[in-house]
């Protein structure tokens, strides 16, 4: 059941500051902070950790590696799946709505108007595209993917006065949602020095040199469609910091890298593996540790034997010595079956885990023969499993952070301002790039059936089959394939040229039998 709108809180108004709100909070988010900082020591220690840690702490690194490379991994598959370079990652198109007013106001203005609105859209796709560009957004994706895998958890910011975008961890937000999953409260902690705080700020911790950490706290909630924001420091409000963004132009973007039923925060990718993960851990320690002291070499002396360990320990290369050989014994563990055990079981869990976080390494198996078409197989059934992860950051992250960067270009002259609901974003990649991968497959299935079929392609519409397979590989085909009516065109000018051919060659003919019959 969702939950009833607030009105706003600022300090005054609940007779609470946005620090003593946030301290309260931080109470519910704690069990998320510690999960994320296990999933952390296993994986990655030093990008989620304990908030009093400082770039002074040193941070024990795991004794296995495929925690690292797992998420590294997954980082670059999610940011090229969501962001892919040099690709927008979604298209612009007039909503349902306007698309039926211009229908019913004059069908053949929008016939007419439909490619002209088409080419302005995606001169506002482009402008988007460069901005994210110019801000250097995909570091912050990539930070943020990083935390998603990790912590389950994270927020991006677009500020409304500057150019650029912020990430923040959960150690810096506490956020509470409704019944349906909206956030109505929002609470981020900066840690900014003094001499760094704009005027309106400066002036309210005089208390504190220019050196000194300050902590300013931002305060948004969700107000009739609205979000009213402000910011204090010391739980006092900072004056000119009162803003109000319309829901869907809010510059705070809060992610999830999954739902959970009544909780307001995510849950993680690695939180899911992270009893693999502690085995792993405790079984690479056993056998290095193991490794260690079987490396080590040692010899047993027979007290009672005529062999002299200094004559042994001084000899030179060749020396004769003077003793029998079964004086000395060299120390063995005989520990190797147990840590074949180990290794046998590491291995097994390794592999596990290298299918969870998409390794390369498991795409091929052990054999002497492996197809490609087999390798291609497996990858994209590996790639399958990102479908629920790709379609939550579709809904949470992409959408959010289109409708974002078109507020900010329209607020900034940029692009022209459109009327609230006259354009609708459509994401492109993600789970819709890995629904047209299918198409293209069957397509590519049907096509090699088909090629078996003695005269089966004269049944077929090339034209349409080309657009088909352009349109599941996500090409544009506008002015790429011939239409009906230019293919016509052109076997009508070649029907022509042959014409006109036959008619010069039946000229010349003529010209030349009179000048012989001249003769």
């Amino acid at each position: 059941m969702a939950t009833k709108k607030r009105k706003s809180t600022q300090p005054q108004d609940q007779g609470i500051s946005a620090k003593e709100l946030y301290t309260k909070l931080e109470s519910k988010r704690e069990p998320y902070v510690q999960r994320a900082i296990s999933c952390a020591k296993l994986t990655l220690p030093h990008v989620f950790h304990d908030k009093n840690d400082d770039g002074n702490t040193k941070f024990n690194t795991p004794y296995q590696s495929i925690g690292a490379r797992g998420v590294n991994n997954l980082t670059s598959k999610l940011v090229l799946a969501l962001f892919p370079p040099n690709e927008g990652f979604f298209k612009l198109g007039l909503s349902t709505e306007m698309k039926r007013q211009l229908i019913n106001s004059s069908p053949e203005v929008y016939e007419e108007k439909t490619q002209e609105i088409e080419q302005a859209l995606m001169r506002y796709e482009q402008a988007s595209l460069k901005y994210l560009e110019e801000i250097q957004f995909r570091s912050t994706a990539q930070e943020a993917s990083r935390h998603l895998i990790i912590t389950g958890n994270g927020v991006v910011f677009l500020p409304p006065d500057r150019d650029g975008t912020k990430f923040y961890d959960l150690n810096h937000f506490v956020v509470q949602r409704d019944g349906v999953d909206t956030v109505v409260t929002l609470i981020t902690k900066d840690t900014l020095l003094k001499r760094t705080l704009p005027p309106e700020a400066y002036n309210l911790v005089p208390d504190k040199k220019d050196d000194e950490e300050v902590e300013v706290y931002t305060k948004c909630d969700l107000v009739d469609d609205n979000y009213e924001c402000f910011s204090e420091v010391d739980g006092v409000l900072i004056n000119g910091s009162e803003q109000s963004y319309p829901k869907e132009k809010f510059p705070y973007i809060v992610l999830r890298m999954t739902k959970g039923s009544n909780e307001d925060y995510g849950r993680s990718m690695v939180e899911e593996y992270l009893g693999d993960l502690t085995s792993l851990e405790k079984l690479s320690k056993a056998l290095v540790t193991m490794a260690s002291i079987s490396a080590r070499t040692l010899y047993l002396v027979n007290p009672n034997g005529i062999t002299r360990p200094k004559l042994l320990q001084d000899a030179q290369e060749g020396d004769f010595v003077s003793g029998r050989i079964e004086d000395i014994q060299a120390l063995q563990l005989n520990k190797y079956p147990d840590m074949q055990t180990t290794k046998a079981t590491a291995d097994t869990i390794e592999q596990r885990l290298s299918f969870a976080f998409l390794l390369s390494n498991v795409v091929q198996r052990n054999a002497e023969r492996v197809t490609a078409e087999e390798i291609r197989t497996v990858a994209s059934e590996l790639e399958d499993t990102l479908s629920g992860v790709y379609s939550i950051l579709t809904q949470e992250f992409q959408l959010p952070l289109v409708r974002r960067v078109l507020a900010v270009l329209m607020a900034k002259g940029e692009l022209a301002q459109l009327p609230n609901g006259f354009i609708e974003p459509t994401i492109t990649t993600g789970m819709e790039a890995l629904g047209r991968g299918h198409d293209f497959n069957k397509f590519m299935t049907f096509m090699s059936v088909v090629g078996q079929m003695p005269d089966a392609m004269g049944y077929m519409k090339i034209n349409q089959w080309l657009v088909a397979i352009a349109t599941s590989l996500g090409i544009d085909t506008t002015g790429l394939i011939k239409t009906d009516e230019e293919i016509q065109q052109e076997q009508q000018q070649a029907m022509e040229a042959q014409q006109e051919q036959a008619l010069v060659e039946q000229a010349m003919s003529s010209t030349m039998n009179e000048s012989e019959v001249t003769q």
